[in-house]
């Protein structure tokens, strides 16, 4: 396939807007490239010749915009460029950053090896001052491992050879993008801002990479009108600085849905004579997520979460979004459909995601991609998630830890095991994942996994699956909730339940829908349809709407249901059960979808106070 040489660079916008340095290049483009099928490509000498075929950065090579479309597993991929660091850039250290790249990546710039990192979802940096010198060309070059039959977080990725049901084509190698930056010898890393809803205040700590005798580190919120609140804290006394800004209450302006209002904050580090050694720019929004019997508050109110259920897949651009544009796009689509928020479903989403989330008003539910840790086939799979899990998820929260949009976090789904007499792997990886997010995170509520298997009793919130399609059966399996018995997951044909007991924690259903619609098979028989979705395939536009209106009246109408998840935002290829098609034009009439869903929720209702 030949490459497009006369398009713009892909992807060119700055990949971290949350933590911002002016001086930065951009190292997407095309790049020498070699398949290894067999891995054994250290060995045949791809480390130190050129590469036989070229892609275009940051698309997977199975992607239609890699200019590669090789659908095959590789059990390796080689990467090669020349890269000059500026010579204005002398002085510092230079880091290479890379926004995810899958599975296991090695980095080595002019033949030596300057880090390794392994996990398919989280970015990494390597410091590559001492091999690249400022103004000299040396090669840079990737090798990423992806071995299809080792257990690993996968997410939608398929471990047999074609899509099938809920698994799609796999992303190999680079996918986001890939850059690098000057930073002095003593750098701020990326600070942790925490809303202090109550106190009208953030909370901000502020990691170095040593600390500064004499130093300072200088905080200034800004809006619209000027600065806001500011301080500084010495920079020699701890390694990461802590300072609590409190806003003037006639400044405060929460963040929320309905005012997604984001404050500036710079970050200055300053040396003993008061000179700026370092500087980067970030936002905040200030609001509070807190949990009240059943419900869970924004701000102190109770707003019920209309959410979607979004994979982040596009035709062309597999995991990775074309441009920038179609990020905004996804988001104003939920928006225009009456969802005030998303379920990031089985991929860790890029930053500029969370961004436009930010900004747009858009809540978000992290979550990890786990899929991918099965053993054995059918009935007897076992689930053995290990350490790398619980490794890449904590890179994960550390970088998305200062977006406001995300309201909770889920670190597994549809973990699925019997509640046996012994303790297994995934018991313990559960636990150590929930207990890492709450160790770096009390700020948000936090949900063990999506439905299935809950093991951890102290979960913030519980919720199951339910893709019944009949609205009646539907109510009379929540019917119970408020009495404190919820619908739960069960293994297939009995009545064993999967989970540790419900303890009436706020419930949501977080997967429900999937109406299956394609207008292409129409005529076909169910039975030989090449798509998929849940159920019995509706027969018209209208029978979806009737269908969608009667699931979202039952969950609107709960007194005790603190939000829903829909499936899903679109078709993702073989699955078509999206309200809006793979290419993301419209499949129904989305103002009644719109509609639907605006009617004031039974829970809200009940907070109010009376007049």
């Amino acid at each position: 396939m030949a490459l497009d040489r006369s398009s713009d660079q892909p992807r060119p916008e700055y990949p971290r807007p949350q933590f911002r340095r002016d001086r930065w290049l951009n190292l997407n483009g095309v790049w020498e490239f070699e398949i290894d099928r067999s891995d054994t490509g250290r060995e045949r000498g791809l480390l130190e010749r050129e590469l036989a075929g070229e892609i275009v950065v940051p698309f997977a090579p199975e992607s239609a915009l890699s200019g590669v479309g090789e659908q095959d597993f590789m059990r390796a991929v080689w990467y090669r460029r020349t890269v000059t660091v500026p010579p204005d850039w002398r002085g510092d250290r230079v880091l290479l950053h890379f926004g995810a790249v899958d599975h296991d990546a090695t980095v080595w710039v002019d033949g030596t090896e300057v880090g390794r990192h392994r996990g398919g979802f989280s970015g990494f940096c390597v410091d590559i001052t001492d091999a690249a010198p400022a103004g000299t060309p040396v090669p840079v070059v990737v090798r990423a491992r992806d071995e299809p039959e080792a257990p690993q977080a996968r997410g939608k990725q398929s471990a047999a050879y074609a899509p099938h049901g809920p698994l799609y084509g796999r992303t190999t190698g680079i996918w986001q993008t890939v850059w690098m930056e000057p930073v002095p010898r003593v750098a701020v890393r990326r600070p942790r801002i925490t809303p202090n809803f109550a106190a009208g205040a953030f909370d901000v700590q502020v990691p170095l990479s040593a600390n500064l005798p004499g130093g300072t580190v200088r905080l200034t919120v800004r809006d619209a009108a000027g600065e806001v609140a500011g301080g500084s804290v010495r920079a020699d006394l701890d390694l990461a600085p802590r300072l609590s800004l409190v806003l003037p209450p006639e400044r405060i302006r929460p963040w929320s849905p309905a005012d997604p209002h984001l404050y500036d904050l710079d970050i200055e580090l300053r040396d003993a004579d008061g000179r700026v050694v370092d500087r980067v720019e970030s936002y905040a929004g200030l609001r509070g997520v807190a949990v009240t019997g059943k419900q869970i508050r924004l701000n102190g109110e109770v707003v019920f979460q209309r959410l979607v259920l979004d994979q982040g897949y596009y035709p062309d651009g597999l995991m990775t979004a074309p441009s920038d544009a179609d990020l905004v796009r996804d988001i104003r689509l939920g928006l225009a459909a009456g969802f005030n928020g998303a379920r990031l479903h089985q991929k860790v989403f890029e930053e500029r995601y969370l961004y436009h989330a930010d900004r747009l008003g858009y809540l978000v539910w992290g979550e990890f991609g786990d899929w991918g840790c099965n053993t054995g086939q059918g009935q007897s799979t076992n689930q053995r998630p290990d350490a790398s899990y619980v490794q890449e998820w904590l890179e994960v929260l550390d970088r998305d830890h200062s977006h406001p949009a995300i309201v909770g976090w889920c670190p597994m789904n549809e973990t699925w095991q019997e509640y046996g007499d012994r303790i297994t792997a995934l018991d313990d990886v559960m636990r150590a994942m929930f207990l890492a997010t709450k160790a770096h995170d009390t700020s948000r509520p936090v949900l063990d996994t999506s439905g299935y298997a809950h093991r951890i009793t102290e979960s913030d919130v519980f919720d199951s699956h339910d893709y019944e399609q009949d609205p009646d059966t539907f109510a009379a399996n929540h019917a119970a909730l408020g009495a404190g018995e919820p619908y739960v997951n069960r293994a297939d044909g009995t009545n064993e339940s999967w989970s540790v007991g419900y303890r009436g924690q706020p419930f949501f259903v977080s997967e429900f829908g999937g109406i299956w619609w394609n207008p292409a098979e129409a005529d076909r028989p169910q039975s030989e349809a090449t798509s998929w979705g849940y159920g019995n395939r509706v027969r018209d536009v209208e029978e979806f709407h009737t269908r969608f209106e009667g699931l979202v009246h039952v969950l609107l109408g709960h007194p005790d249901m603190f939000g829903y998840c829909y499936t899903q935002l679109t078709d993702v290829f073989q699955e078509q059960n999206g309200v809006y098609a793979f290419d993301r034009s419209e499949k129904f009439e989305t103002r009644r979808i719109r509609a639907a869903q605006l009617r004031p929720a039974a829970i809200e209702a009940a907070a109010r106070p009376e007049r």
